[in-house]
């Protein structure tokens, strides 16, 4: 039952009080003044307090990524939820609140520290994902059972334990039965365990402490086996061959076939299907060891697909950072002289050379972004091409493969017929045994019934091949399109915009460090060196907007042509480019005046 709210109004997790809590906790003094006028990123942050603010339900938490340490003590909380996302929290505490389920916490990999004193709690259960839960405070709950001790012997990494003021702890020895089955912990409610201590409470319980041990042992092997398989069957699935290694295609040619099951009883049947599935399997066999081998091939030309566009890209970037690094140092330079210049006409061309050292990062880092698209379209062409062989020599022969199947159902088809007519002529002559099923004998009563029984479970074995072939076809087909339209988008047009954005932000910095540069001259001084910034301001901004612009144009068109991005991107830069020279073939024409 949920606790009554008579004096205290529930709250919720909102915006406002997780930006109070931020500030509250953040940086004092001026560097709190600074963080609060530009912001912080909850995506930063990576401890949180929360406590006695009446909140009833987890939520709103999804931006705090980085989050490790988060207090949610001395609440009204009902429902462990909203973890899913912290994956990187390595200490929580959710002590004094409502909880009666522990759950909600399987994302929660790395905690090391989970506290839920003074809840509602009845079991200990679902914590497997936390393997390296260190600390853990369950006290004043209402566990009951005794066994719920053996399930944290899965937690060899757990030291320190709490349980205290829970209906078990009244157990007799209950002490010593957790120490005895618990050995790893060094502190139980907070008390040394010693080692005479837990020499004591293991001989006392040893028979059943080996015991348990044993199960352990076996129900570890049993897990790792059902890891193991399970792996087997992703890696299959992954191959599109899963369960081709067993018998599985035979079954189901017979599990939506009541005729051919009724006619399997006719005399001399028995050894055709001994036959008809040693053929099947062999088939599938065969097509299971070669679906490996192809999806071996296909992995490693993803890998090294990976493998060369991260070489492409690291190279490119440490081109890139070399760049700016040597911008910098002549930044630096030119800094330093302006502070020292009283000359108007000086300062002025110490000015435009800083704007034209500008422009030449932007020119470098643009050509490198264009070379790395070029790049990168060379390779996914060629990535592509090649998956595309790899997948066409897979599936012709998988049709190959289940074309031999067929023959074999032909096969058994026919011998099928055959038997069917000599069973039907026995049938005839009363030479059938007295125990045949009364289904089979309905089946004799005259050629056409038999043998349209026989037609309907050969078309039945055939739509089961064909379902299986357009199974193999479907799902291969898919995943390449999906993979490559994934490539498409978030290596070539997504990965492009980003980048250029990024080195629009650059020059927008750059331009405002000249912007904010305390340069002491006299108001005339001052005018002439404002002009000189101006028509950097207004080159810069306008080079911004034709790179919006064409973009605008791109993402239309890209709506119709899903391929178009990359040509845009090259256009993107090469017209900025030239726009951007012919500008400045007119202002070097022009007087600063007259700019």
């Amino acid at each position: 039952m949920s606790r009554l709210y008579d004096t205290v109004e529930p709250s919720v997790i909102d915006e406002e009080m997780l930006q109070k809590a931020v500030e509250e906790q953040g940086p004092k003094d001026e560097a709190g003044k600074i963080a609060k006028k530009e912001g912080i990123n909850f995506a930063d942050v990576l401890s949180l307090r929360l406590d006695f603010k009446n909140i009833l339900k987890i939520d709103n938490l999804w931006e705090f990524t980085s989050l490790t340490k988060l207090q949610l003590d001395n609440n009204i909380i009902e429902k462990i939820e909203g973890f899913d996302v912290l994956v990187n929290l390595i200490w929580l505490d959710l002590s004094f609140n409502n909880i009666e389920v522990i759950e909600g916490l399987s994302s929660l990999t790395k905690l090391e520290d989970l506290t839920l004193y003074n809840n509602r709690i009845s079991k200990i259960e679902n914590l497997d994902s936390l393997t390296q839960l260190h600390v853990f405070s369950i006290g004043n709950n209402e566990i009951k059972d005794i066994k719920d001790i053996l399930y944290l012997r899965k937690f060899p990494k757990l030291k320190t334990l709490n349980i205290s003021n829970n209906p078990v702890c009244k157990e007799e020895n209950f002490k010593q039965y957790v120490a005895a089955f618990l050995p790893n912990l060094d502190f139980l409610d907070y008390r040394l365990l010693d080692e005479q201590t837990k020499a004591a409470a293991y001989e006392k319980h040893q028979t059943q402490v080996e015991e348990q041990i044993d199960k352990d042992n076996k129900a570890r092997l049993a897990a790792e086996e059902q890891d193991k398989r399970e792996k087997e069957i992703q890696l299959h699935k992954e191959a599109y061959v899963e369960y081709l290694n067993t018998d599985k295609l035979y079954r189901d040619m017979y599990a939506d076939d009541p005729e051919g099951v009724k006619l399997n009883y006719m005399p001399g049947v028995d050894e055709m299907l001994v036959v008809f599935k040693e053929r099947i399997q062999s088939v599938c066999q065969q097509l299971f060891d070669f679906g490996l081998q192809e999806y071996e091939k296909r992995k490693a030309e993803v890998d090294m697909f990976w493998e060369c566009v991260n070489e492409a890209k690291d190279e490119n970037k440490e081109m890139g950072m070399k760049a700016i690094e040597n911008f910098m140092a002549e930044k630096k330079q030119v800094f330093i002289e302006l502070q020292h210049m009283t000359d108007v006409k000086m300062v002025e061309s110490k000015v435009q050379e800083y704007n034209n050292l500008v422009t030449g990062l932007w020119d470098k880092l643009m050509g490198l972004e264009l070379q790395l698209v070029d790049q990168l379209e060379e390779v996914i062409k060629d990535f592509e091409r090649n998956m595309q062989d790899l997948v066409s020599v897979f599936l012709e022969n998988v049709q190959a493969y289940l074309t031999q199947a067929r023959e074999h159902e032909n096969a058994h088809n026919e011998k099928m017929l055959e038997c069917a007519s000599s069973t039907l002529e026995k049938a005839a002559k009363n030479e059938l045994d007295e125990d045949m099923p009364d289904d089979l004998k309905m089946l004799l009563v005259d050629k056409d019934t038999v043998q349209n029984a026989v037609t309907t479970s050969h078309d039945v074995h055939l739509l089961k091949i064909d379902n299986k072939e357009d199974d193999i076809v479907t799902r291969i087909n898919n995943w390449l399109k999906g993979m490559m339209d994934t490539i498409h988008q978030e290596e070539e047009i997504q990965r492009n915009r980003t980048r250029v954005t990024e080195i629009n932000h650059l020059i927008d910095h750059l331009r405002e460090e000249i912007d904010s540069l305390d340069i002491v001259q006299d108001d005339e001084e001052t005018t002439e060196i404002s002009k000189s910034k101006v028509v950097f301001r207004n080159e810069v901004q306008s080079r911004n907007s034709l790179v919006l612009l064409e973009r605008k144009l791109s993402e239309q068109k890209q709506a119709q042509d899903p391929y178009y991005g990359m040509t845009k991107v090259q256009e993107e830069v090469q017209s900025t480019i030239t726009e951007k020279a012919s500008r400045e073939d007119e202002q070097g024409k022009s007087a600063p005046g007259e700019a």
